[in-house]
Order: structure tokens, then C-alpha cells, then sequence
């Protein structure tokens, strides 16, 4: 399959290139610059230089390609863009097209599935109604909602616990109190999910990409240090403080998924290490 891709220089995308050559199918990355191209034509996919918020240009790109993801973090009016292209491009085909959703979205929630009530935090909100355009739109389409991705000593678990902030006495800090869950998923194992969506997925259906593995911050910060380092909690609002009022209300979520939709539908097996045994290696 002739695959287009946006977002194939970052940590998802990136990852999910590698997983489409391995296989076989051919990428034709979409990238802003020079320095973007030689990155993807290294990993070795085709480097597709131009503006992805241009419409008629990016309709005309998708109209040669046999399917589409979309990883690249945009701004709304990007994915705006992005969507009227692959629906103007792939309306009528059962070319299939996967797009990019967030765990966010369903806010506090201790067993989100797919049909869970949506109650997202501001930093996610907006992603509502454009994946609701996706899965409306009549089209071989999906969407993918990764629960927080780690992997490869990456992604904010690692951000946060493994090369976070320590307190004068050397203690790592928490996220808040600590107690609040996460969902979590390796990147590899999510690129995976992408490619089986791709190839498999009959359209107009979200699959929450999730582990089922759901440690609180407590635990993926005592991992990080090891059984001889030291954690210590802060306000929420210490917390929104450090990071931001939009991603630390994110972080602060208690949440926990199981993933399950994309295992049934899609033969989708996780299989990586778990964010627990990631954040102990590094």
C-alpha cells in the first residue's frame, strides 16, 4: 500500500514509518523543510515537502496515495485543514484513513472505554468535534486515542519521573499527590495499532490505544528512583505552576483504560516492556 503520513519526524511517527516499511508497505512522509525530508528519506520513506494546512495542495497529494495517517501535532485550524483534504481526496474510495485522538479527552475516569461519556480538560477539548468529523464522515476512517506514550527512555513518563525535578534533599517530585492513575502504552506497540488500523479496520470506529496497564504517578515515580530513592508530592496547584495550568490539569486526571476494542476488532497485542519496567532500565 501507498501510505501518506503526516507528523513521520516525531516520536509517534516516526516510530509508526519504521512499522509500515517493515511492512512493506511504501511511506510518502509530508514534511515543512530540507532538514525534515532527510530525516524521513532516512528512515526510508519518501519525502513529501510542503504545507499540510495548504488544502488544494494536500488534496492533490492524497489523491495518489492508497491510504493516510495523521500524526502531526497541529494546531486546530491544521487538523481542520488536514480532515477537508482527506475528505475531499477520499470521498467515494474505500481508501482507509486513521487520525490521531488523546485518553485526555475522557477526563477522570476509572475504566474508559470507547463509548465512555467525553469530559475533556481544556488542553484536549478541541479535539471532539474534529474526531466526530472522522468518524461521521462516511469514509474508511478511524480514529486512534493513545493512552501517555513511553518507550525507548521517551515520552512524558520519562520526561517527568526519570529526568524531572528534585527537591535540595535529592527527592524526585510527583505530579500532584501522586495517587492519580494513568493510562499507558509503548510506542512501538501503538504503532502497531496504527498499522492494523490501517490494514484492517472497517472504518467509523475509535479504538483507544491503552496497555491496560494503569500504574499511578506514585509508582512510576518510585520506579524511576528504584526502591532506594525518595518521592515527594506537590499541590495541584504547585503542579499547575511548574507546568502549565493546561497540561498539569491533564496530568492530574486519574484515569485508567484497558484497550480492549482494538485487541477484539483488530487482533491488536501489546507486547512491550511496561512503562514500570521502562522507567526502572533508564
Amino acid at each position: 500500500m501507498n501510505v501518506l503520513i503526516t507528523g513521520g519526524t516525531g516520536y509517534i511517527g516516526g516510530t509508526v514509518l519504521g512499522k509500515l516499511a517493515e511492512h512493506g508497505h511504501r511511506v510518502r512522509a509530508v514534511v515543512r523543510g530540507e532538514e525534515a525530508a532527510k530525516t524521513v528519506t532516512e528512515a526510508g520513506a519518501e519525502a513529501v515537502v510542503g504545507d499540510v494546512a495548504d488544502v488544494p495542495w494536500l488534496t492533490a497529494q492524497l489523491a495518489g496515495v492508497d491510504g493516510a495517517i495523521h500524526l502531526a501535532t497541529l494546531e486546530p485550524a491544521g487538523d481542520d485543514a488536514v480532515l477537508s483534504a482527506v475528505l475531499a481526496a477520499f470521498q467515494g474510495t474505500t481508501r482507509p484513513f486513521v487520525y490521531t485522538s488523546g485518553l485526555w479527552v475522557w477526563g477522570d475516569n476509572a475504566g474508559i472505554a470507547e463509548d465512555s461519556p467525553a469530559a475533556p480538560t481544556e488542553i484536549s477539548v478541541w479535539r471532539l468535534p474534529r474526531q466526530q468529523r472522522v468518524l461521521e464522515s462516511g469514509l474508511r476512517a478511524s480514529v486512534i486515542a493513545p493512552a501517555p506514550v513511553y518507550g525507548h527512555g521517551r515520552g512524558l513518563a520519562a520526561w517527568l519521573f526519570n529526568y524531572g525535578p528534585r527537591t535540595d534533599g535529592g527527592a524526585l517530585r510527583m505530579v500532584g499527590s501522586g495517587a492519580q492513575h494513568w493510562g499507558s502504552v509503548h510506542v512501538e506497540d501503538l504503532a502497531d495499532l496504527y498499522v492494523a488500523a490501517l490494514e484492517r479496520a472497517p472504518g467509523g470506529e475509535l479504538y483507544i490505544g491503552a496497555s491496560g496497564v494503569n500504574p499511578t504517578v506514585r509508582e512510576m515515580a518510585q520506579a524511576a528512583v528504584g526502591a532506594d530513592g525518595s518521592v515527594v508530592p506537590e499541590s495541584d496547584d504547585e503542579t499547575r505552576a511548574r507546568l502549565g495550568a493546561g497540561l498539569a490539569d491533564a496530568l492530574l486526571l486519574d484515569q485508567q483504560a484497558s484497550g480492549s476494542l482494538a485487541r477484539t476488532r483488530l487482533g491488536w497485542q501489546p507486547s512491550r516492556p511496561t512503562v514500570l519496567d521502562e522507567l526502572a532500565a533508564h
